[in-house]
């Protein structure tokens, strides 16, 4: 789908004196809405805990199982457990990625039916799958549904970049999480973005 463009969103943040001056060195972020919510929850499961390149390799030979092509719920469900396990998932990833087809099969819900959720019914329905936690959710209403804002907090890139720009103290993870939080409230409703540029700037350091 086309890109998202909105402008809005870099005065807003730039009001944000030191998320300023970051937002000024990057590209501004445009968002994308995908289709295929299944298979980009799938994906996701994937990448977990792996580098960026390892996660690639893995679900393009995922995805040639289907002979290139995006698969379906059902068929993510009819293909044999070996098979999963031989493009590179672990045996925990294989079930975790089949119950994410079979959940969103026995539920009914396709992406018209999750799209006309909020963020938090979004986070509820699909963190009962067993597999699938919040900041993967989060992730999924960012880059596939989206979303324009969201705030993870949970997430490592994030904790590290707000910890710098905004000296807070990563030895007290609650403390540094409620202070995130607080000054991310401010960043709505455009924090996807926010998440956007912190990112950018922990990657050019």
């Amino acid at each position: 789908m086309a890109a998202k463009t909105n402008t809005a969103h870099l005065e807003h943040l730039s009001r944000d004196k030191k998320l300023a001056p970051i937002i000024r060195t990057v590209t501004p972020y445009e968002l994308k809405k995908r289709k295929n919510i299944c298979l980009r929850l799938c994906a996701s499961i994937m990448s977990q805990q792996l580098s960026t390149r390892v996660a690639e390799v893995i679900f393009k030979r995922f995805l040639e199982l289907y002979g290139g092509n995006e698969p379906t719920p059902q068929q993510i469900i009819d293909t044999p457990f070996d098979k999963l396990r031989g493009v590179g998932l672990s045996n925990a990833k294989v079930n975790y990625v089949q119950n994410v087809a079979k959940y969103l099969l026995e539920n009914g819900t396709d992406d018209k039916a999750i799209n006309k959720m909020s963020n938090e019914e979004v986070i509820d329905f699909l963190t009962q799958i067993k597999g699938v936690g919040r900041w993967t959710v989060e992730m999924l209403l960012m880059f596939t549904l989206g979303r324009e804002d969201v705030f993870a907090v949970d997430d490592l890139g994030i904790q590290q970049a707000m910890t710098k720009v905004y000296k807070l103290d990563a030895a007290d993870k609650k403390g540094m999480k409620e202070k995130m939080l607080k000054i991310s409230a401010k960043w709505a409703p455009y924090r996807t973005y926010a998440c956007f540029y912190l990112w950018k700037y922990k990657d050019a350091k």
